[in-house]
C-alpha cells in the first residue's frame, strides 16, 4: 500500500492551522504505522532465510548421504527457486547464529554484512560493484577470528601456534581476551 501526498503550487496557502495540525499529525501516524510493518517484515524475512538455510544444511547432509557428494549442486540448481549463491548464503547464515532474533530489525544484506557474509556472486559481472559490496575489514577480519578460534576449541591449539597469524588478529584476540576477563568479575 502506496500513501501518496500531493503538494501543488496551486494548494491554497489558506489552510487552517488546525487542519495543517491534524494532517501532520496522520502523516505522522502513518509514518509510525508503516515503520511497525517494515520491521515486521524484515523480521519475517530473516526468520525465512534462517529457516530455509536450517532445512537446506539438512538436505544436504541427506542428498550427499544418499547420493554422493557429487550430487548436491544438480539438486539444488534442479529443486532450489533461489540461485546456488543464495542458498549458499541461507546456510551460511544459519550457521552463524543460533536464531535469527539476535539480528533483528535488520535487513538480509545488512544481517550478513554483520556476520561477515559476502554478498557478491563469485562470478560478478560488473566488478564496480563487485566492489562495492566487499565486506568491511572489521567484518572480515571478526569472521577471521572466529575461524582462528573455532580451530582453537577444536584443536586445542593456542593462537600463537597457529601458521601465520595475522597482527591484527593477535592484537584484536589479546584485546577482546583482557575485555572479556575484566568483565567477567564485574
Amino acid at each position: 500500500m502506496k500513501t501518496e501526498i500531493i503538494i501543488s503550487a496551486d494548494t491554497p496557502t489558506k489552510h487552517s492551522a488546525a487542519s495543517a495540525i491534524s494532517e501532520i499529525n496522520r502523516l505522522h501516524a502513518e509514518a509510525q504505522r508503516l515503520t511497525g510493518e517494515s520491521r515486521s517484515s524484515l523480521d519475517a524475512a530473516l526468520t525465512a532465510a534462517w529457516r530455509a538455510g536450517k532445512l537446506l544444511i539438512a538436505e544436504k547432509a541427506s542428498i550427499r548421504r544418499h547420493a554422493g557428494r557429487g550430487a548436491w549442486l544438480p539438486w539444488l540448481k534442479t529443486c532450489f527457486h533461489g540461485g546456488v549463491r543464495t542458498a549458499q548464503r541461507y546456510m551460511q547464515f544459519a550457521r552463524r547464529v543460533d536464531s535469527p532474533d539476535a539480528l533483528c530489525g535488520l535487513g538480509l544484506r545488512q544481517a550478513y554484512l554483520r556476520l561477515g557474509i559476502s554478498m557478491s556472486s563469485k562470478t560478478s559481472p560488473d566488478p564496480q560493484r563487485a566492489r562495492s559490496l566487499k565486506r568491511p575489514t572489521h567484518a572480515m577480519l571478526a569472521a577471521k577470528l572466529i575461524r582462528l578460534l573455532r580451530n582453537r576449541k577444536h584443536n586445542g591449539s593456542r593462537l600463537g601456534s597457529l601458521i601465520h597469524p595475522s597482527p591484527e588478529l593477535d592484537t584484536l584476540y589479546t584485546l577482546l581476551g583482557e575485555l572479556y576477563e575484566s568483565t567477567k568479575h564485574v
